[in-house]
Formats: structure tokens, sequence, C-alpha cells
């Protein structure tokens, strides 16, 4: 009976630790109070489950890689019938009906009230701050030249992730993190003949908003679905998405045509939303600093997207960086795998320990 009773405060205490978040139910924090003392079978079978839960996790999180990378010329091509203040207003007031309209199917109570502020920061990140500055950049810059910018995302992320979350990556991740970075804005800046344009501060005010949003919004996946996190914070920027379209469009021409509306519609449903649904998902699973590491392939990917649809050339250099990125990409996910194993090893030993009265 004092053994559970010690079980019970040690549970106690851990709660009034952190009042802020609730883990999401699916969560393995989400086990009841007095898991800590599982039996070794417990913690094995827990053990066996997180490398399935980490490749499910990079899987998603590619896919959202994958969503992101055609968001440059899915922008260009919307560019072509709208202008970037009415471009980004209807995107985000599209995706927030989408939005909208599944939490009010599945029926979603209202996030706690704790949540809005970080959902405030997703949204001002990812749903405005970013398309809008690079809507703007667009107008001067080719999206070989952006993706200088895109190249240092995901270091600004896995900075960002450590101070927001408290994630310590190794030393070999971070290694291999600073190289991919080298390799990507090598790589661009060769590309666009290492030339500066006047899109440049929107770019980087743009790298800014994303990473904090991409970091508070991989926060809050940990305690409410990925889908769900995105979801309210379109919600929440809908009047103001709403009230830039009607001031917009009266001042702004717009000239209807294929292009634009499909890149109207891929940026609004496929990177604003389905994008940033799996993206999320991913994040909680693996962490922000591994999944972050992904979009090192990002900026080689909108190349390739810019040569496909928009017929911008492409080096011969792509193949060799390519390989060199993915290597990077292999290292950090290898030590971030490595990490989290020593870690489970820990908790799992610290589990096994028999309570004393």
């Amino acid at each position: 009976m004092r053994a559970e009773n010690s079980a019970t405060r040690t549970s106690a205490i851990a709660v009034v630790a952190d009042p802020a978040v609730t883990p999401h139910p699916t969560s393995a924090a989400s086990s009841p109070a007095g898991s800590s003392t599982a039996s070794p079978a417990g913690s094995s079978a827990a053990s066996s489950a997180a490398p399935s839960a980490g490749r499910s996790g990079t899987v998603l999180a590619g896919l959202g890689v994958v969503a992101f990378s055609l968001t440059f010329p899915a922008t260009a091509w919307g560019l072509e019938s709208f202008g970037p203040w009415s471009l980004v207003a209807l995107r985000s007031v599209l995706a927030a009906l989408v939005a909208g309209g599944v939490l009010l199917a599945a029926r979603v109570p209202l996030p706690a009230r704790r949540h809005w502020a970080g959902l405030a920061v997703v949204g001002g990140g990812v749903v405005v701050g970013f398309p809008l500055l690079t809507t703007l950049a667009l107008q001067t810059s080719t999206t070989s030249h952006a993706a200088v910018v895109v190249g240092l995302l995901p270091l600004t992320t896995a900075v960002l992730g450590s101070l927001r979350t408290g994630e310590r990556p190794s030393r070999a991740f971070w290694i291999a993190a600073l190289a991919g970075a080298a390799v990507v804005i090598a790589f661009t800046v060769q590309q666009s003949g290492g030339a500066l344009t006047t899109g440049d501060l929107y770019l980087f005010g743009a790298l800014l908003v994303c990473a904090a949003g991409y970091t508070e919004g991989g926060r809050l996946a940990r305690v409410m679905p990925g889908w769900q996190v995105i979801g309210w914070a379109l919600v929440l920027c809908l009047p103001l998405a709403v009230a830039g379209s009607l001031v917009a469009l009266p001042l702004e021409p717009v000239h209807l045509n294929a292009h634009g509306v499909l890149g109207l519609v891929w940026v609004a449903a496929g990177s604003t939303f389905l994008g940033l649904y799996v993206w999320y998902r991913g994040m909680a699973a693996i962490g922000v600093a591994r999944a972050s590491q992904l979009q090192l392939a990002q900026p080689l990917l909108t190349l390739v997207w810019s040569f496909l649809l928009l017929g911008e050339e492409l080096s011969a250099a792509a193949p060799v960086a390519a390989v060199a990125v993915l290597v990077c990409i292999a290292a950090t996910q290898r030590a971030g795998r490595r990490a989290g194993r020593e870690a489970g090893t820990v908790r799992s030993g610290r589990e096994s320990r028999p309570v004393r009265s």
C-alpha cells in the first residue's frame, strides 16, 4: 500500500510539473498513472514499437516536404492570375474553409485556452507570414533563387526547436545538419549566379516566421492531432484572410487561366492544409529537429519541379548536390535514432527498478 501511495505521489508531481501540456490520448504520455512501474515485458514491447513509430513519422514528414517543394512553382503559377496580396488571401480563405469543414464534420471541440497562443504563432508563421513574404519575393526572384533561404530553414527550425521544446540533438546531428545546409546553400547560390535581389529581405523574414510556426506546431502536435493544429490555426486566421480578400481583389487585376487556378488550388489544399497535416504528425512522432532536416531535400525538389513545370534551367551539379544532401539527411536521422534508443534504454532501466516503500 505504501508502494502504491509512493507511485501515486510521483505521478501527481509529474503532472503538476508541466500543467500547460496535456498529452494527446494516442501518445505514450497518456499511459495511466503508475505505468512508471511497468514490467520489463512492457518496456520491451514499447521499445520494439518505437522504431515503427519513427519510420512512420519519417515517412509522414517526408510527404510534407514533397508537398512543400511544390509551393514555389504553384505560387508562380498562381501569380499568373492573381496579384500577390489576392493570392495569399484567397489561399488562406480556401484552406480555412476546407479545415473548418473537416473540424465541423468531425465535431472536434475547441482547443483548450492555453493552446490558442501557440495556434496564433502557427497561423502567423505558416498561414500568413511565410506565404505572404515568399509570394512578394517571387515577384522579383526566381524559384531557384528563393530556394537559397529555404535551404537554411531546416537548420533554423532545429535551433528554434531545441530552444522551445528542450530537444538536445547530439553533436553528430549538428555536424550533419550544418554540412547539409552548407551543401544546399552552395548549390542554390551557384544555381542563381550568386546574385542578390530586392526580394531577399522578404525571404529572410519568411525563413524566421516559418521556422517559428513549424516549431510551435510540432510542439502542439504532441498534445493534439496534427490536422487539428493546422485546422484551428487556419480557422483562427479566417477573418483576417476574408478581410484581405475583400480589400485586395478590387485593387489587383485578375486574369484567370488554368495555371493560375491550379496554382491557387494547390497552395490552398496541398501546401497549406494537407502538407502541414502530415508534416506536423511527422514532427510529433520523430521530433522537431529530426523532421526539420528532411527539408534539406526541399530546395532540390523545388528546382526539379521548377525545371519540369516552369522551364527553369537545372545545372549539371544538381545530381551531385542531391546525393550529398541525402547523405547528410541519412546522418541526421541516424544520429536522431541513436539518441532516441539511448534515451529509451535509460528510461527502461529506470522503469524496471522496483518502487521502494
